[in-house]
């Protein structure tokens, strides 16, 4: 069993020589405009997966995966020569569907954006519904707190102990 480094780099190598030579290999008028997009070959390397877009219609897409069916072997024994491994792995051809999943995105995109716009909308015209700021204290119960607290004078307070007795001051010691 081979290494996924390995696998890596004959995926690698096999989306080379497949999108370089696949026209003078399958001289077939059904083969559209086509691009390889990936290859992924398992780590014991049996068995490639090759992923391709069409540029086209339905019709053109169908037409290039029964070429691309019907020439599947001439396309594997010129992979396997290229290769020069022992074992030259069985190839499927996968449609990928990346121009049907970024139209999707754009479309999500562009709906974001809308609903991105209402939102702004709707918040330049919007106002609170009580105060600006429901935690701010008013200004008058703010002051008198301040005076209430200046009023206390350090000669008015008593020095406990911890039991809540008042204690004796150094100068009632020395009496």
């Amino acid at each position: 069993m081979a290494d996924a480094a390995r696998a890596r780099k004959i995926a690698d190598r096999i989306k080379v020589v497949i999108a370089g030579n696949l026209e003078s290999l399958v001289k077939d008028p059904r083969l559209g405009f086509l691009t390889v997009t990936d290859v992924r070959v398992t780590n014991d390397l049996q068995h490639a997966s090759v992923f391709y877009t069409v540029f086209g219609s339905d019709e053109d897409r169908a037409a290039t995966a029964a070429a691309l069916e019907d020439h599947k072997g001439r396309v594997r024994s010129f992979v396997g020569r290229q290769l020069g491994i022992r074992l030259t792995p069985s190839l499927e051809f996968i449609a990928d569907a990346i121009p049907e999943n970024a139209a999707h995105l754009d479309d999500l995109l562009r709906e974001a954006h809308e609903r991105d716009a209402a939102v702004a909308a709707a918040r330049a015209s919007a106002s609170y519904a009580g105060e600006s700021d429901p935690y701010k204290k008013p200004h008058e119960e703010a002051d008198s707190e301040q005076v209430d607290s200046e009023q206390v004078d350090s000669e008015d307070i008593e020095a406990t102990d911890g039991a809540g007795e008042p204690q004796a001051s150094p100068d009632d010691a020395r009496a």
